[in-house]
């Protein structure tokens, strides 16, 4: 009877054992991203790999455009579960690839309605971050600094604005879509009489800030983040930032689940976890961009960074179609000297602002262009 007894209740163990869900400690979640998002990673996939049980491989390409060419190169063979860092100016390549399974997250309900609009309707990629690009100047060496575009062009400013090259530089590019959201197919009018001006044209972000730190010229294409980064980091409210023509262009950062993925549900699980107020607290202070998840109070220090205001409006489909366009055309006039008479129109977006540029004006030289080099366009954050 003992016996009996022992093996009825061994039987017991065995059936609940079998209905229990399968422990996935052996399994490996693959992650490709951008470098400089490691710091926010460091601090949210342990908290993901417990909670699930799992590994997660994080695979760091350098910058966004080199994940997404990545993907494009493994597209019959996907290495990877989830992409993370593909923004709006990207996007609709990545959709145009096929690269990317429609999938929108339980937690998606926590993203305001503008954010999922202006991105991607659609969620194949689903969004986690948005900041915008401003000008940044010391307020003790700037007590008036421009407002609008128009200003940057006064002699005053001659020589004194720091850019960077929209061909290596996501800051560059965000840059020169956000004159052509202004501007419209005048856009180029006003960088000819930009470079006229003197501006100083750098490869990336870290160049145009050693040489802005420096005291190298007083005004620097940056983020509008970047007061608060200093006041948290520094206790230093001496930054300012301000926007052009009381307007923005706004950068959206999504992630999303690469098409024939190894595990496809639990890369649904880390989608859905990336825009969790427990992610989601940890990304200011680590990204220095805004959280998409309207639920997470910010930091005290953001209280210093602008909140995008009026952004511009270019689609994605818009930029994926005359990217390759417009960078011929800024090359042109920017780097071959060239009268914006001489190169062909841009169908571009209607203007969201009007210009009092003159088409008539005079062209001379190139602007001063430091450290440039004619490579594929590079999506890298700052850090």
């Amino acid at each position: 009877m003992r016996r009996i007894a022992l093996l009825l209740v061994l039987l017991m163990v065995l059936s609940i054992f079998a209905t229990l869900k399968p422990v996935r400690a052996e399994e490996t979640l693959t992650v490709y991203s951008y470098d400089s998002i490691e710091p926010w990673m460091k601090e949210i996939v342990p908290i993901f790999e417990k909670e699930h049980g799992v590994k997660v491989n994080l695979v760091l390409l350098g910058d966004a455009g080199q994940v997404l060419n990545r993907l494009i190169l493994e597209k019959d063979n996907p290495q990877a579960d989830v992409v993370v860092g593909i923004d709006n100016s990207y996007l609709q390549k990545a959709i145009q690839e096929g690269l990317l399974e429609q999938y929108k997250p339980p937690n998606a309900k926590y993203i305001p309605e503008w954010i999922v609009k202006d991105f991607d309707p659609t969620f194949h990629l689903t969004p986690y971050d948005y900041g915008a690009i401003a000008i940044v100047y010391k307020k003790k060496e700037v007590p008036n600094p421009p407002r609008n575009f128009e200003d940057l062009l006064k002699p005053q400013w001659k020589g004194k604005l720091i850019i960077e090259d929209p061909r290596t530089s996501s800051t560059g590019m965000a840059f020169l879509l956000w004159t052509i959201g202004v501007y419209g197919e005048k856009w180029p009018y006003f960088w000819a009489k930009l470079r006229d001006n003197g501006v100083i044209v750098v490869k990336g972000w870290s160049a145009g800030w050693e040489m802005w730190d420096k005291g190298q010229a007083p005004l620097f294409l940056s983020y509008a983040t970047d007061p608060a980064y200093s006041a948290c980091n520094y206790n230093d409210t001496g930054i300012g930032a301000v926007f052009l023509n009381d307007t923005s262009y706004v950068q959206i950062e999504g992630a999303g689940i690469v098409k024939g993925a190894k595990h496809p549900e639990l890369a649904k699980e880390f989608v859905n976890f990336l825009i969790s107020k427990e992610a989601q607290e940890k990304l200011p202070l680590n990204q220095w961009m805004f959280p998409a998840n309207g639920e997470v109070t910010l930091p005290k220090c953001f209280s210093y960074a602008l909140k995008p205001h009026n952004p511009v409006k270019l689609t994605p489909e818009e930029i994926s179609k005359n990217t390759d366009k417009w960078l011929k055309e800024w090359t042109a006039i920017m780097v071959e000297g060239k009268n914006p008479e001489d190169i062909s129109p841009t169908e571009s977006p209607t203007s969201t602002g009007s210009s009092t540029t003159s088409a008539g004006s005079g062209i001379c030289g190139p602007a001063l262009i430091v450290a440039l080099a004619a490579v594929p366009l590079l999506l890298k954050r700052r850090h």
